[in-house]
Parts: structure tokens; C-alpha cells; sequence
């Protein structure tokens, strides 16, 4: 499910207070940003960012980790199963979320989507800024750990498109389920609207 769409600069279109971004801010003045910001976890800074499945998230996590001087990235997927694919709020809460607010290490395991079991344990620092990517870091039960939420504005049905030309013609079958859960998932708890920063691709690059 992890993202790799072309995507090069960012511009800013969301509402957040004082003082402002660029209205086309760079991975460099980005992490400023998230450096400035009080901790919301403990010692971290735990970031969320979400949108839909193959909008690129992966790709600005990336890109914001490596600003942050190699800031901690945390892909939901790696929490998420075949058999979960939304319901991997306790393991996020128990692994990740207790032990980070304690300002202690985070272990957690990692799901293998071709072995379809958890195969090996990821481990997480409470470093000062932590960034959690993947479709539903802003839910509800979320928001009120993160420090910041970054929404990829970019459509369903483009995002969507991006992702099954990623994951090619043998993932079509899962992306219908996934299509069909992710639409539940966002009707029913949308992070959008709960969003600090919007961002988009564009695609003049």
C-alpha cells in the first residue's frame, strides 16, 4: 500500500496560526515549523500524516524525515493487516503510543503483506519529532496526540489511480476491498476537515 507517486514540491493551501508558512514551503521550512511546535506526547512531536491511499504520503514523510535530520517514520501499514486493515488502533495505542508518551523506547511488529503475518519488530525513539503516515493518522481517536495533522489534498479518484498503477494488476482484487473499506473508513471518521495543513502536489514539475 505504500506510496512512491512523482511528486517533487508542495504548496501550502491549509489554515494554520501565527506565524505563517510560505504559500509554497519547503521540506527545510516545513520541519522549522514542526521543530517550533509544543509536544503533544510526551516528549514528542507526533505528527499525522494522512490522506488517501496513493496520494503520496510516504513520499512527504520521506522527505520531512530526512529535513528533520533523520526524524522517526512510522507507516501504518506496518501496523495494519489483511485482516485489520483499519483496526490497528490498540496495537498503535499499547506499542507506540504509551511507551513514547512515557518519553521510553517504542517497539512494535511489522506486518509482511506478501508472508500476511507480522515478521519482524520496528523500533522507535522518542526523538523530538515522530511521523506517523498513512490513511487514517488523523481519526479521531488520534488527533488528540498529535502535535500536528498534514492532509495531502489530493482527490480519491486520482490518488486511487496513482496506487493501482503502483501496485500494478495482480493487487487488483485487494484494491477493491481497499477502495470499499478506505470509503467506510472516511465517511464515517474524515480527517480533512480536523486538518492543520493541507498540501498538494504540483504538477507543473
Amino acid at each position: 500500500m505504500r506510496s512512491n507517486i512523482g511528486v517533487h514540491h508542495w504548496h501550502y493551501a491549509g489554515r494554520v496560526p501565527a506565524p505563517p508558512l510560505p504559500s509554497r514551503p519547503s521540506p527545510a521550512e516545513l520541519a522549522a515549523r514542526l521543530r517550533a511546535l509544543p509536544p503533544s506526547l510526551g516528549p514528542v512531536r507526533l505528527i499525522g500524516i494522512d490522506g488517501y491511499a496513493g496520494s503520496g504520503k510516504s513520499t512527504l514523510a520521506a522527505r520531512l524525515a530526512a529535513a528533520l535530520d533523520g526524524a522517526p517514520v512510522i507507516h501504518l501499514d506496518d501496523l495494519a493487516s489483511h485482516d485489520a486493515l483499519f483496526g490497528w488502533m490498540p496495537r498503535l495505542t499499547a506499542q507506540i503510543l504509551d511507551p513514547l508518551a512515557r518519553g521510553a523506547e517504542a517497539r512494535y511488529e511489522v506486518y509482511d503483506w506478501e508472508r500476511r503475518g507480522y515478521t519482524r519488530t520496528a523500533v522507535v525513539p522518542p526523538a523530538p519529532v515522530v511521523l506517523l503516515e498513512g490513511v487514517g493518522a488523523g481519526r479521531r481517536a488520534l488527533r488528540g496526540r498529535l502535535a500536528h495533522l498534514i492532509w495531502l489534498d489530493v482527490s480519491r479518484e486520482r490518488a486511487w489511480a496513482a496506487g493501482r498503477r503502483r501496485d500494478g494488476p495482480a493487487q487488483a482484487a485487494f484494491w477493491r476491498g481497499w477502495e470499499a473499506a478506505e470509503r467506510r473508513h472516511f465517511d464515517d471518521d474524515p480527517s480533512r476537515p480536523a486538518a492543520d495543513i493541507l498540501m498538494a502536489p504540483r504538477c507543473d514539475s
